[in-house]
């Protein structure tokens, strides 16, 4: 059971880093011309931050799944399926039908989620935990951004 759960951990994250990455390119113009929130990093921080994440998740929600009990790791599996529909849902919101209010709620709801996952997977294993704060840090700031963008799109 532990090696299922380790592998569904992995098919997890590997999706979200696909999806994720697909819909971000699904229309690059529009992003450029999209008007920033003056305290978005510049891009290279996107570029170094993601695959730092997605190695964090997989690693961390990976090891729980591993060395702990299936049923206690079973809360930290659903929190972070969870969490990563909703930032899933953010990309395709954002990218694709360009829906910023609705984008940002859920990454809101993502960001939340993640803080969640710190505390559940922080219970099975300490390290685990430390080791998602950066991620959850990340999600809060990507969420503030997302406001940002919402508000100085106006209403749509």
């Amino acid at each position: 059971m532990r090696a299922a759960a380790t592998v569904a951990v992995l098919a997890l994250v590997a999706a979200y880093a696909g999806l994720s990455g697909t819909w971000v390119g699904a229309d690059p113009g529009w992003y450029a011309d999209l008007e920033k929130p003056a305290w978005q990093p510049p891009p290279v921080v996107f570029g170094v931050m993601w695959p730092l994440n997605f190695l964090a998740l997989a690693v961390a929600c990976g090891a729980v799944a591993w060395t702990t009990p299936v049923r206690e790791a079973w809360p930290v599996l659903g929190v972070l399926g969870a969490s990563v529909v909703l930032a899933l849902g953010w990309a395709y919101l954002f990218y694709v039908p360009h829906a910023l209010g609705p984008a940002a709620a859920a990454l809101a709801g993502a960001a939340v989620l993640t803080w969640v996952l710190v505390v559940l997977a922080g219970q099975q294993l300490t390290w685990a935990g430390w080791a998602l704060v950066p991620y959850a840090a990340w999600m809060t700031v990507a969420t503030s951004l997302a406001v940002g963008y919402w508000a100085l799109a106006g209403p749509a």
